[in-house]
């Protein structure tokens, strides 16, 4: 009886050990992130390699540049990675720092918020090929933010095109 407790504890620790979401990466450094919302492309590069290629949906409204919150468009602009977030609702996150300070004056000419909280991020659901759906924001697959989260570090700029 012990023995097979022992063993099935050991198989659950062996399966929970390759199951973790956080993943390393030794590879060249991720010196940008290039972004074609209409092409539905990512890319990370070092340098002028492409690293890595991913497909992703988009907010709601994919078409023009985020000019307040709730309007369901993603940022185009120059941005950077401001921060990560391990404890995402959407597996794993990595931030992206709009609104910046034209994004700011843009929607204080509106009288409104530009909102903010702008990710690339997993997904609670497997979308891929269905309409766009976050607010804002870039979801690839879940296991492709885990690879994002460990190759990409805080502030390595974004840039992010139509």
């Amino acid at each position: 009886m012990n023995r097979r407790i022992f063993l099935a504890g050991a198989a659950m620790a062996a399966l929970s050990a390759c199951s973790s979401k956080f993943r390393s990466y030794d590879g060249p450094r991720v010196t940008s992130i290039v972004v074609y919302k209409e092409r539905r492309k990512l890319y990370l590069l070092h340098e002028n390699q492409v690293l890595r290629e991913f497909d992703f949906e988009l907010g709601f409204a994919p078409v023009g540049h985020k000019k307040v919150e709730g309007d369901g468009r993603t940022p185009e602009g120059a941005y950077v990675i401001d921060r990560k977030n391990p404890n995402s609702s959407f597996h794993l996150s990595v931030g992206i720092s709009y609104p910046n300070e034209a994004d700011r004056a843009a929607a204080a000419a509106l009288g409104l918020s530009p909102g903010g909280d702008i990710f690339i991020h997993g997904t609670p659901r497997l979308n891929r090929g269905d309409d766009d759906w976050t607010a804002g924001c870039i979801a690839v697959t879940n296991r492709e933010i885990e690879d994002i989260y460990a190759m990409v570090d805080v502030g390595t700029p974004i840039l992010i095109y139509p």
